[in-house]
């Protein structure tokens, strides 16, 4: 066990569990204002589900000895137990810190879907897709991609080891795994009322902007963290994760000036994300240069892509299929063409680096599978969801705003409060401001004080 590594992934770990609240912040002011909490309400959900299912058997479904290469043994680590072993250790860090990180990964990746159904969703019924996703979808996802043989047990998932595609943060696992199946859930539970028709602009852009950035300052942990040490591969993920955010950022206004005539802060924290997004699987294959490549296509790419669900009709709220599953399969793909063995630990080039087509098709291969598996099973579960306890809210509720319906709470208390008496008193307001006064003699009412 190395104590300098540990305190990195340790760091990580919080980095990104820091991630959901700021996704929850990203969201909630891409919402309408009637929105808002539940939107962040589903991310927080997300925190609470997740945490408990990865203690209890998640973590085993995912890094537990492999079953055909598909399915993580459920019992092996369940309840982590082992665990309990101080000289239990994955690498150069402690098994419980390892867990813990990939648990705040594991949280994010189902958060991320819920943007998709901003609006209109049933509290209750995201709980239940929540858990259930997690367990037929997140957890085999992961063991595929992130569990390599001999690293926690000795036989790991089959896209690691078998196809050898790379995905070293969770462009696949994650962020194509959530755009298919906000994708699915987008389909199962229609348009919002209005859609397409009705102005449906974010109600609060500093909520945003913060948000945004508390997910840059966290995606650090993200890719960063990966690397399970604190060294060069780690220090290589991070400038990488820098540049192409940044150019990601600036791709997407780039395009939004030149094809809109402005350029604005919503784009802005929208290329932030995209870049963010694609660099994920790449960080540690590509060199500097190229992960400003990577970045800078993604934003202009997802730009563009956003735009899709006016053109074929869905309602994907959020632009989860926009910015995740593109920029997951952009980042995915970029690997095949610009992986370089000049990277540290990596042995691999791309096409553009002499390496054929070979990292490529295995590239393609990895994320055809996860997107393909997790759009039909996300589908077959919101769509058993829908049928046996309602996903979607009522017209009626999605008019009234499923803030109040779902929580009965607002996001904002704009009630005036009344005139002549302090609010959580008896006594006149006079009292306060001196007897003299005519404020508490309670014969004017709040018109005549507005006027």
């Amino acid at each position: 066990m190395n104590t300098g590594d540990t305190a990195w992934v340790l760091v990580s770990a919080a980095l990104v569990l820091l991630m959901t609240p700021g996704l929850a912040f990203f969201y909630g002011g891409m919402v309408r204002s009637k929105s808002v909490l539940n939107m962040m309400m589903m991310s927080f959900a997300a925190m609470g589900i997740v945490g408990v299912l990865w203690i209890l058997v998640g973590y085993s479904m995912a890094f537990g000895d492999s079953i055909g290469g598909v399915l993580g043994n459920p019992l092996e680590f369940a309840g982590l137990n082992h665990m309990l072993n101080p000289d239990s250790v994955v690498g150069t860090v402690p098994s419980t810190v390892f867990a813990g990180f990939q648990a705040a990964f594991a949280i994010i990746a189902v958060a991320l879907i819920s943007g998709a159904i901003a609006d209109r969703a049933r509290f209750g019924a995201w709980c239940a897709f929540a858990a259930v996703w997690s367990l037929l979808v997140y957890f085999p996802a992961a063991h595929w991609v992130f569990s390599f043989d001999g690293v926690v047990s000795e036989r790991g998932g089959w896209i690691a080891n078998t196809v050898k595609a790379i995905d070293f943060a969770g462009g696949t696992a994650i962020h194509i795994n959530a755009g298919a199946a906000a994708l699915a859930l987008a389909l199962v539970l229609g348009r919002r009322r209005g859609f397409g028709k009705d102005p449906m602009r974010p109600h609060n852009l500093t909520l945003v902007m913060l948000g945004v950035g508390l997910l840059w300052f966290g995606w650090f942990g993200f890719n960063a963290g990966s690397a399970l040490g604190a060294g060069p591969l780690a220090g290589i993920a991070w400038i990488n994760t820098l540049g192409a955010t940044a150019a990601g950022m600036c791709g997407w206004l780039l395009t939004e000036r030149l094809r809109d005539g402005h350029a604005t802060s919503l784009g802005a924290a929208s290329g932030v994300v995209a870049g963010l997004v694609a660099i994920t699987p790449a960080c540690s294959t590509v060199s500097p240069v190229g992960g400003i490549v990577i970045g800078l296509v993604a934003g202009i790419v997802c730009a563009y892509a956003v735009g899709l669900k006016f053109r074929l009709g869905f309602d994907d709220s959020l632009d989860v299929v926009g910015v995740h599953l593109v920029g997951g399969l952009v980042g995915t793909l970029a690997v095949g063409f610009l992986a370089t063995d000049a990277a540290p630990v990596n042995t691999v080039n791309g096409l553009f680096y002499g390496g054929g087509v070979d990292q490529l098709w295995r590239q393609a291969v990895g994320a055809v599978a996860v997107m393909l598996y997790s759009f039909v099973v996300s589908w077959v579960i919101a769509k058993v969801i829908d049928v046996t306890m309602g996903f979607r809210a009522s017209d009626e509720d999605e008019l009234q705003g499923v803030d109040q319906t779902q929580h009965a709470e607002t996001g904002y208390d704009l009630t005036p409060i009344a005139i002549g008496r302090r609010p959580g008193t008896a006594a006149p307001l006079a009292d306060a401001i001196g007897a003299s006064s005519h404020w508490g003699q309670g014969t004017r009412t709040t018109e005549d004080v507005n006027s």
